[in-house]
């Protein structure tokens, strides 16, 4: 089977997230009024529907996929996708917010959003515990025209491991003329569980599969980052719609291999293996493999170093031509063998003639 290799390290690799919204906005000086205004009602929403509010979707706002990968100081970086309809947004851009809240806290203050009475001595108390309650939040403003249907929008947040409710509104612009119709929003909660991979713990991120990876020739601002999320060191991926596939296309894979054990020079000895399946009628049955992949001293550069913060990166492209049209399952084996331990990784697939 004919395949082409990934390299198979990026070296100090910085998973950058934003800084969030409430501080990113109080450090500008100054900001567009329509754009505050679109904050504080994006965040009203938000807060209403946590509350029990019916939650429109005037956007057909539907959530795609997360990914999950290491990111700095004991946290993880998730890089996430929803998709809207572009030719129901009536302005040139739709504001997007999300906020991520613990799966055993509020999303927002019952009382305050229940009455509407405000207590003014408590007020900075009450900011403070709710603003706590959030492990992140943020907010962008999307252009759409041009824009494919579905649009895909890619944002990420990064947070400690555990459970959490994301929140995301979508929301065309406020109309400016007097009398026009209230402007379309779509709100949607995803519950996701993030894993812990500071744990020491033989792990992956992780196995996004990939429409294509590119390189990039510099590194990208911070801004950038935060607009392209699958902006990983000196390359970006960008996920595949989905996991169907022709005949004519390539299965590309990319995963991070995490908390391997090393050798005196920090360097591991991991096998990784891609085994192919095919189903058929509730079963499954061997199809084909590739040649194994080692990631060791021999096979890394010199100065690869997992102490320095270098990242362990494994991946295939494999031409599906000769796979018949049916449903797959490719399984792939990470085995530490200075540790001992081997996990699986799977990832289901079809293949169709066109």
């Amino acid at each position: 089977m004919s395949i082409r290799r990934r390299a198979v390290t990026i070296l100090s690799v910085a998973l950058l997230c934003s800084t969030g919204l409430i501080a990113q906005k109080k450090g500008e000086k100054k900001q567009d009024e329509a754009q505050k205004k679109e904050i504080q009602s994006v965040v009203k929403v938000v807060d209403d529907v946590a509350n029990g509010q019916p939650a429109p979707n005037d956007l057909s706002l539907s959530w795609v996929r997360q990914d999950y990968l290491k990111a700095q100081g004991n946290k993880e970086y998730v890089p996430f996708t929803v998709a809207i309809d572009p030719s129901k947004v009536g302005g040139g851009n739709v504001a997007l917010y999300w906020r991520v809240v613990s799966a055993g806290a509020a999303a927002t203050e019952p009382e305050a959003a229940a009455t509407g009475k405000k207590d003014e001595k408590k007020d900075d108390k009450k900011d403070k515990d709710k603003k706590s309650d959030y492990a992140y939040e943020d907010i962008a403003f999307v252009p759409t025209a041009g824009a494919q249907n579905p649009m895909r929008i890619s944002r990420s947040f990064t947070v400690p491991a555990g459970t959490y409710n994301v929140f995301i509104v979508a929301k065309e612009p406020a109309p400016t003329q007097k009398n026009a119709p209230a402007p379309k929003m779509s709100v949607l909660k995803q519950e996701v569980t993030v894993p812990d991979f500071w744990n020491g713990e033989l792990s992956t991120s992780s196995v996004i599969v990939a429409e294509r990876i590119d390189p990039l020739p510099a590194p990208l601002t911070p801004q950038q980052q935060a607009d392209r999320p699958y902006a990983l060191g000196s390359m970006e991926i960008v996920p595949a719609p989905d996991t169907k596939f022709t005949k004519k296309s390539e299965l590309s894979t990319f995963m991070l291999i995490y908390n391997p054990k090393t050798d005196s020079a920090n360097k591991p000895d991991v096998q990784v293996e891609y085994n192919f399946y095919a189903k058929s009628g509730g079963a499954e049955k061997f199809f084909n493999k590739t040649q194994p992949q080692n990631l060791n001293a021999q096979t890394l550069p010199p100065q690869f170093d997992l102490a320095a913060g270098h990242q362990l990166q494994t991946g295939q492209a494999v031409p599906l031509a000769s796979f018949p049209e049916g449903e797959y399952r490719l399984e792939i084996k990470v085995t530490d063998k200075i540790a001992n331990k081997s996990l699986t990784r799977d990832v289901n697939f079809s293949v169709s003639a066109s």
